[in-house]
């Protein structure tokens, strides 16, 4: 496999509609494999990120299914929300819903990063004949503060950029805990990373208002134990040695309680790897298309 931008085929960008409060809304996703595969793979994005997140990953994944990446609302090419203080789990569940409903999915896999993640936990424990197996990519049922507090500091950022060479040192710098991308990452990260302005300059291709939810952060780390434990099916933790958003402990936790996950850690990584070299998108790949679904109380070995 070589990881080069023009090696990866373009998907098929497509959306659908959803109803709120502030009227109807469009949700963007890109969709790769066979439409008819009735073996879909979901993958959903962090924070402030979009669905070309996964290009890597889907390329290789759309061999035996059908992927998904949705723009989650207010980033990438969905619509913003009317109402920011909707930016949510609330809202995001819902949409996952409506997307599954959208394709006719009766289950699917799901692949998170983060909130992406967090969104699948949530899924998973309240919809367990929807997902049948899910990748959590460095997020678990306790989210520490201190990552949150680094988050809050620059997600919202409403600055401009000249052109790509600028933000793409803009990411390098708050992304570092990424770990040592390729440079071909690293530009594939800046182009889909914006959207151009009249002006001719460049902003972040998300809503500023995304960060509504990061004016108060709780006082201690947000627990989510009692979702985690209505999760039943197998689930498959990745992890940045370096993270500062999963901690090791509550890696472990996850192996012994709820599904009791299977824990993946890579070395010099923070929040988040970014399953964009060979090596992590062949275990994500393997994994997902094993069908040996047993008890998930073992830890896997890089």
């Amino acid at each position: 496999m070589t990881d080069t931008l023009e090696d990866i085929a373009a998907p098929a960008r497509r959306a659908f509609t959803v109803e709120t409060e502030g009227g109807s809304l469009t949700l963007s996703y890109l969709d790769w494999g066979q439409p008819e595969n009735p073996n879909v793979v979901v993958c959903a994005h962090g924070l402030t990120r979009n669905a070309h997140d996964f290009d890597f990953l889907a390329r290789t994944l759309a061999n035996d299914f059908r992927v998904v990446c949705p723009d989650t609302a207010g980033r990438g090419e969905s619509s913003w929300l009317p109402n920011p203080a909707n930016y949510g789990y609330a809202t995001y569940v819902a949409h996952a819903h409506a997307l599954a409903e959208h394709l006719g999915a009766q289950r699917l896999h799901w692949v998170g990063t983060s909130m992406g993640g967090l969104i699948g936990i949530m899924m998973a424990a309240t919809a367990p004949d929807l997902i049948r197996r899910l990748v959590l990519n460095d997020i678990g049922p306790r989210v520490a503060r201190r990552g949150l507090l680094r988050l809050a500091g620059y997600v919202g950022d409403d600055r401009r950029f000249p052109d790509l060479a600028a933000v793409e040192a803009y990411l390098r710098e708050v992304l570092a805990p990424f770990g040592q991308l390729a440079e071909v990452h690293w530009r594939h990260l800046a182009s889909h990373s914006v959207l151009s302005m009249a002006s001719g300059e460049l902003m972040l291709a998300y809503d500023p208002a995304i960060a509504e939810p990061f004016r108060e952060i709780p006082d201690n780390d947000v627990e989510l134990w009692e979702v985690w434990d209505e999760v039943v099916c197998p689930v498959l933790l990745l992890r940045g040695a370096e993270s500062d958003i999963l901690t090791a402990a509550t890696a472990d936790e996850m192996t012994r309680r709820g599904p009791g996950a299977q824990l993946v850690t890579f070395p010099e990584i923070g929040h988040c790897p970014m399953l964009m070299d060979s090596g992590q998108i062949a275990l994500v790949r393997d994994w997902l298309v094993s069908t040996h679904d047993s008890p998930a109380n073992r830890k896997l070995k890089t």
